[in-house]
C-alpha cells in the first residue's frame, strides 16, 4: 500500500510520527516521506536517528497554521497524515485562541491544501476526548473531526478521500499514567495517587495505531471513522502492576477529565459496523452512500456504545504486568 508512494505526515515529529516512519520503512518501500512540522530540534534529532534513509526522508519546517506552505509542501504527495494538535488539556484551556488556530483552523488549511494540490488521501487522528467533548481540547477535535469528514463532498472530480482515526491516550504516551506512576515508583514512593477508583481506559499501543492508519489509508472510500478494538484496564490495577501490594489514595477527577474513555456513542450506532479487529462509524450524510460500505462488517445493536468502562475485553493485573516492560516511554 506504501510502496512508492509519497507520504506527508503533520506533526511528524511526535510519538506517532516517529513510529509511523520506523514501521512504513521496515515493512514498505515508500518513494518520499516528509515530516512537516514546527520545531527544528526535533527534525533534526529524527533527522541524526534516520540518517541510513537520507534517501528517502524529507524534513519541511512549517505550521499547519500556514495554508500557504502546506500548499507547498503537499505538491506531489499521495498520503497526508494529520497529526499535529495541541494535545495536553490544561494549556487548551488556558490557551483557547491558539488551540482553535491549531487543531480547527490547521485542520480547515490541511483540507484545502490537500483538496488544491490533489493528494489522494488523508487520514486526521483524533481522540476518545473529541465524542461528548467536556473540555476545549476536546471539543476542537470533534470540530475537527467534522471538518475531514464534510470533506469528502468537496473533492468533486479529484479522488481525494478523507477519514478519521480514532483512540485514546497510546500507553506510555508523555504525560499518561503509566511514565507519571513509573516517576513516582522511581523517587521511592510506596503509595500511588489513583484520580477514581472506578476509573477505566482503553489500553492500545502506537504499532497498533499504526497499523490502523494504514488499514484507513489502504481501505477508506471517504468519511469514515475507524476505532480499533482494544482491551480496557482499570487504573487501580494498573498502579498494582506497576508497584504491587502499593497503597492506594483517591485523589479526585481533575478537571476536564472523564471516568472512562468513550470511542463510539449510542447515537453513533445506527452508522457503526464491527470489523475483526475494529469498528467504523459511517457518516450520515446526503452524499453518503450505503455502497461504500465495506465488505466483511455486522452492524451493532441498537444503543450500542464504545466505551472503556463498558467493554468486553480486560487486562488483569499479571497481563498488564507482562506488557508493561514492552511499553517504552515517548
Amino acid at each position: 500500500m506504501l510502496n512508492d508512494k509519497v507520504i506527508l505526515i503533520t506533526g511528524g515529529t511526535g510519538s506517532f510520527g516517529n513510529h509511523f516512519v520506523d514501521y512504513a520503512l521496515s515493512h514498505y518501500k515508500p518513494k518520499k516521506i516528509i515530516i512537516y512540522s514546527r520545531d527544528e530540534f526535533k527534525q533534526f534529532q529524527m533527522r541524526n536517528r534516520l540518517s541510513a534513509y537520507d534517501s528517502t526522508m524529507r524534513y519541511f519546517i512549517g505550521d499547519v497554521r500556514d495554508q500557504d506552505r502546506l500548499r507547498r509542501a503537499l505538491d506531489g504527495v499521495d498520503y497526508v497524515i494529520h497529526a499535529a494538535a495541541l494535545k495536553q488539556v490544561p494549556a487548551c484551556e488556558y490557551n483557547p485562541n491558539e488551540a482553535i488556530k491549531t487543531n480547527i483552523h490547521g485542520a480547515m488549511n490541511v483540507i484545502e491544501a490537500a483538496l488544491d494540490t490533489g493528494v489522494k488521501r488523508v487520514v486526521a487522528l483524533s481522540t476518545d476526548k473529541a465524542v461528548n467533548p467536556v473540555n476545549l481540547y476536546g471539543g476542537t477535535k470533534m470540530v475537527s473531526d467534522k471538518l475531514f469528514i464534510a470533506a469528502n463532498a468537496y473533492s468533486g472530480s479529484k479522488d481525494t478521500k478523507f477519514a478519521i482515526v480514532r483512540y485514546g491516550n497510546v500507553a506510555g504516551s508523555r504525560g499518561s499514567v503509566i511514565p507519571f506512576f513509573r516517576g513516582l515508583v522511581q523517587a521511592g514512593k510506596t503509595e500511588l495517587p489513583v484520580t477514581d477508583f472506578e476509573m477505566t481506559r482503553f489500553w492500545i499501543t502506537l504499532e497498533q495505531g499504526v497499523q490502523l492508519v494504514i488499514k484507513a489509508l489502504t481501505e477508506s472510500r471517504g468519511g469514515e471513522t475507524f476505532i480499533a478494538k482494544i482491551p480496557s484496564f482499570k487504573i487501580t490495577d494498573l498502579a498494582q502492576a506497576i508497584l504491587p501490594g502499593c497503597a492506594m489514595r483517591e485523589v479526585g477527577i481533575r478537571e476536564g477529565e472523564k471516568l472512562h474513555e468513550v470511542m463510539i456513542t449510542k447515537e453513533d450506532a445506527p452508522y457503526t459496523y464491527e470489523y475483526n479487529k475494529h469498528y467504523i462509524v459511517y457518516p450520515h450524510m446526503s452524499w453518503w452512500v450505503e455502497d461504500k460500505i465495506i465488505s466483511g462488517g455486522i452492524k451493532v445493536a441498537p444503543r450500542f456504545e464504545y466505551s472503556s468502562g463498558g467493554n468486553t475485553q480486560w487486562l488483569s493485573v499479571e497481563e498488564l504486568q507482562a506488557l508493561l516492560p514492552k511499553v517504552a516511554e515517548h
